[in-house]
């Protein structure tokens, strides 16, 4: 049975048009900051397989260009990364001097993201769940036409939280 992968977040080619090269003097830090990268964004590095390659390594080696012993080494050409967790991604070129010339880069996947206009989290089942108010025996309770809705719907990601939470109250 074969597993398929599906992202449904931006796509991101490292340095823009310039792709992942020493040539031009390509400022990635200055390039990184100025991108808002969320989990389920796809970095990708096109280069030539030839002169370079993107090693994925931790801070410590991306502080020193130590390519020793990278996590990951990419060599096609065209890789393709899904980012798949918060925290900062360190990748440099492990071709000697590159490195060190700035073919290297940081991506930072912030845990609260600044981007204003992205989804908010699904509620969890508990959230979803009306709170229990007690009515005195003195005040009749309200008719449906001037109560508020148990669950107010704005937008298909809270309907789908909802769908989710019911469903999942069942199984």
């Amino acid at each position: 049975m074969a597993a398929v992968e599906v992202s449904y977040g931006a796509v991101y080619k490292v340095g823009d048009s310039a792709g992942w090269t020493t040539i031009g003097n390509i400022d990635y830090k200055k390039w990184a900051a100025t991108k808002n990268f969320q989990i389920g964004d796809i970095i990708i590095f096109e280069y030539n397989s030839q002169f370079h390659n993107v090693m994925r390594v931790t801070h410590g080696m991306y502080k020193t260009c130590n390519g020793s012993s990278p996590l990951a080494t990419f060599s096609t050409g065209n890789d393709s990364i899904v980012i798949k967790n918060h925290g900062h991604h360190f990748f440099f070129c492990g071709v000697p001097g590159h490195c060190q010339a700035g073919q290297k880069v940081d991506i930072n996947v912030p845990k609260l993201s600044s981007n204003a206009t992205s989804a908010p989290e699904a509620p969890s089942p508990s959230a979803l769940a009306s709170p229990a108010v007690p009515l005195s025996n003195n005040q009749p309770a309200p008719s449906p036409s001037n109560s508020a809705p148990i669950f107010n719907f704005k937008g298909a990601f809270a309907f789908l939280a909802f769908a989710m939470a019911l469903l999942f109250s069942f199984t």
